[in-house]
């Protein structure tokens, strides 16, 4: 028999097969197949190893397909028998194995039939028209769910950061569950200049050895700091280790994947959920460079995937549960950035494959649910849904737009440093003994961070409060060093700060944020990607905020000093308010964060919301733009399709063109000098036939011809489907042996008497299977394995077949095309 590519993968396959007979696998039972969808696996996900042997996070779809296949054949010497397969579904037929890519075009198809049945059903009777209303409106109930428990989830993730951020400092002894801006809320002893001290809040210094001056105090608060800041990475990763490998990193590269048709069996499910959740809380509050807005996408989706198994209608179905990903992955975001308008186009720019109009309306209205839950839980306390909110009130200037564009350059150059740089780490981690102690790196990398961290006070807060601080508009009661201005009360009309020579406190800021500037560029680049939960956004907003404020207040100065030069004197006169360091610091941000995840338009909407301010869109639109272009001139990939690709996942992306002249047959397996091709035929092979080609090879479907020598084509039926419906004639059907006849066909022929009865498994063969001809350009493959979410095309030639091409053969063949290494894709 002849080889050609593997449409699985190798290791479950083997596995599988290991527990067979190597004449058939009927001694072992059908339980024994089912567990191969469990997470018993060795997965890699950025830059770790994780071992899924503790159990079965979330069990496959729904074993009862409807509509699925079945056997025909009755006892020796009887006429045959056709079961009616409504009645008596075989379970597990129409699933998928694990680390597998689903058929869109079959589940696509069987909703349309299942929502075919029910209409026409619907008609019948007030009960049948009941349920189908009833299933039209599930769609948005699911959503309205997906809303409310992912704005819930959100709230308790902040209202836990924000305290355990401020037990590294101290503790509220009027309230230990008070953080220190809560506490002080309370104290009836303090005032205005002083609202971040009251004696209800005690540093550890003053709980210890009762005292906060000297420099004893000072080593008892740095030692404090960093031990909490251990303990609470330590917790995070020995959780994550110990019960949901899947919750390190940020999960949008998988959730990408995912949504494209890929299957990870239990990366959305219960204990990921409940782990990550109480991991995100400990990752953020030890000061780690990380945020927690990726990490919320994928709470989110958990959020949606758990919640699908109570609708019939996405739990059976592939494609149905992945629309409602897409709008749970927009729900996260809105949750994230407080921006529900930017989930949406987030959802739909950066991470869905698959994203009809309907999905888009659900979107909608997940994210508003979701945001509307996070108001109503006002985590921060000041009404507003993100903590770094803020309001400009200067307009821009034309010529503004040459900074701004500026620190789009700077964006990009510091987002494709950022990729290479972290998928080389990761690549090290990957293949180097590094990666069999995620604890102690972890606990190494916190050390460092929070030893370095603890002596600047811009590193020592949180990134969410550093960011705040840096797009804040310095006004008469702000008392930040950032805002330390000589002239303080001299204001011009409006009630409106002019632009003043900077203090002391000013310069001082502006050195101790270039040293927060390198150390956060520099200690980024190893915490992505650790195994831990960890998000890009907020760090890489912070870098950019950094840099922006710093060019702000350096342009400040300038027009300051030198109003009276050529570019200043036409619209920025002495005494006026006309720049704004805060909006500097925002379009640095913006900046950054395109160059390191190339988003536009979603990104700017998402900065928009979080200022409200319509004016501003031309330069976040202009440093986004640039930066979107420096980075791709320097590398195409974003961050996250790059650990798609470290990963070895099976993404085809859309927005990259393929021009390349070659042709299906230079990419379908057999190639020329190879075996020929292993087929299965329609009414010549025995049971014992078809088992033998299981238990000898491993791939996951295969050709019916109508024969060997004919090679017509009849249709393409999959390994598992014919495993699951074997067995379970086996169990079921009296008189089936290994030398019963299997036939595909519509009508099996008369049998003599006392032959053993048929097989008949045509409901489980896919009669439409996609074909190409020998001859079709790859550009047009490609196109059509993009557009259709296939998982297999098979080749002809003159009607008769030839070949296969998989998913797996699509993607290294454009990897050989662009000298990469084609190995690197290990999956289907």
């Amino acid at each position: 028999m002849a080889m050609w590519q593997e449409l699985g993968t190798e290791p479950r396959a083997l596995r599988l097969l290991g527990a067979m007979d190597n004449r058939g696998f009927h001694q072992g039972s059908f339980s024994s197949f089912q567990s191969s969808s469990s997470d018993e696996d060795l997965m890699d996900i950025p830059g770790t190893a994780m071992d899924f042997s503790m159990r079965d996070d979330v069990p496959p779809l729904d074993r009862e397909i409807e509509g699925n296949k079945s056997y025909n054949g009755g006892g020796i010497g009887s006429s045959n028998r056709i079961m009616d397969f409504l009645e008596e579904p075989i379970p597990g037929v129409g699933t998928y194995d694990d680390f597998n890519t689903i058929d869109w075009v079959r589940e696509k198809s069987r909703d349309r039939d299942r929502h075919r049945e029910i209409t026409n059903k619907s008609k019948e009777s007030t009960w049948a028209l009941i349920h189908s209303v009833s299933d039209a409106f599930s769609g948005w109930l699911l959503m309205l769910l997906i809303g409310l428990l992912s704005g819930s989830l959100a709230g308790l993730i902040d209202i836990s950061a924000h305290w355990m951020t401020d037990l590294k400092e101290g503790i509220c002894t009027g309230g230990f569950w008070f953080n220190h801006e809560h506490c002080c809320w309370n104290s009836e002893h303090v005032t205005f200049e002083d609202r971040d001290k009251c004696p209800e809040w005690n540093s550890w210094s003053q709980l210890i050895i009762s005292t906060d001056q000297g420099a004893f105090a000072y080593i008892v608060n740095y030692f404090m700091y960093v031990l909490w800041a251990l303990l609470f990475a330590f917790l995070a990763v020995s959780l994550v280790k110990a019960f949901a490998p899947y919750a390190c990193g940020s999960g949008i590269p998988e959730i990408k994947t995912i949504l494209s048709g890929f299957i990870i069996r239990g990366y959305l499910g219960k204990w990921t959920l409940v782990i990550k959740t109480i991991t995100l809380v400990l990752a953020v509050s030890s000061g780690l460079s990380l945020g927690k807005e990726g990490p919320l996408v994928h709470v989110a989706c958990c959020c949606g995937n758990i919640l699908c198994h109570c609708f019939n209608k996405y739990r059976k179905n592939e494609a149905k549960r992945r629309e409602v990903l897409s709008a749970a992955a927009a729900a996260g975001v809105s949750v994230a950035f407080g921006a529900p308008i930017g989930g949406v186009l987030f959802s739909l720019e950066e991470v869905s494959y698959y994203f009809p109009l309907k999905t888009l309306w659900r979107s909608f209205f997940a994210a508003l649910v979701a945001a509307f839950t996070l108001r109503s839980i006002n985590p921060f306390g000041n009404s507003r849904l993100v903590l770094f909110y803020v309001e400009f009130h200067t307009p821009w200037h034309l010529f503004e737009l040459v900074p701004f564009i500026v620190l789009g350059i700077f964006g990009g150059l510091w987002g494709a440093l950022f990729i290479r740089t972290n998928i080389a780490w990761c690549r090290k981690r990957k293949t180097t003994q590094l990666g069999k102690y995620p604890v102690v790196e972890v606990l190494i990398v916190t050390a460092i961070t929070a030893i370095l961290a603890f002596p600047n006070e811009y590193t020592r807060m949180s990134t969410s409060e550093l960011i705040s601080e840096l797009f804040n508009d310095c006004g008469l009661l702000d008392s930040s060093k950032l805002c330390d201005y000589e002239n303080h009360f001299n204001t011009s009309k409006g009630g409106e700060l002019p632009d003043r020579p900077a203090g002391v406190g000013v310069y001082s800021a502006m050195w101790q944020l270039a040293l927060t500037l390198i150390l956060k560029i520099v200690i980024t680049i190893f915490t992505f990607g650790m195994k831990i939960p960890s998000g890009l956004f907020i760090p890489s907003m912070a870098v950019g905020a950094i840099a922006g404020r710093l060019l702000g207040v350096g342009m400040e100065q300038l027009a300051y000093y030198h109003h009276d030069w050529g570019i200043f004197n036409s619209w920025c006169s002495q005494g006026a308010d006309c720049i704004t360091p805060g909006l500097y610091a925002m379009v640095g941000a913006a900046a950054c964060l395109g160059g390191v995840t190339r988003m536009t338009v979603s990104l700017v909407v998402i900065m928009f919301e979080l200022t409200g301010g319509l004016e501003y869109i031309v330069p976040l639109m202009a440093a986004a733009m640039t930066s979107k272009w420096v980075a791709d001139a320097l590398g195409r990939e974003g961050i996250y399709d790059a650990h798609i690709r470290l990963n070895g996942y099976p993404f085809l992306e859309a927005k990259e063109e393929f021009a390349h002249k070659t042709l299906a047959m230079d990419v379908m397996k057999p190639r020329r000098n190879d075996p020929l091709l292993t087929v299965l035929t329609q009414d010549s092979m025995t049971v014992e036939d078809v088992e033998t080609i299981i238990s000898e090879t491993t791939y996951s479907g295969f050709p019916v011809v109508v024969s060997r020598e004919s090679q017509r084509l009849v249709g393409f039926v999959l390994r598992r489907d014919l495993i699951i419906s074997i067995e379970n004639a086996r169990k079921k059907q009296d008189g089936v042996v290994s030398t019963s006849i299997i036939y595909f066909t519509e009508h099996s022929p008369p049998m003599p008497p006392y032959t053993p009865p048929t097989l008949k498994l045509r409901n489980i063969l896919d009669l439409s299977p996609f074909t190409v001809t020998d001859l079709t350009p790859m550009e047009i493959v490609v196109d059509i394995f993009r557009k259709l979410g296939l998982r297999q095309c098979l080749v002809t030639h003159n009607g008769r077949l030839l070949g296969i091409i998989t998913k797996k053969d699509v993607l290294k063949h454009i990897a050989q095309m662009a000298n990469q290494d084609p190995e690197s894709i290990l999956f289907n």
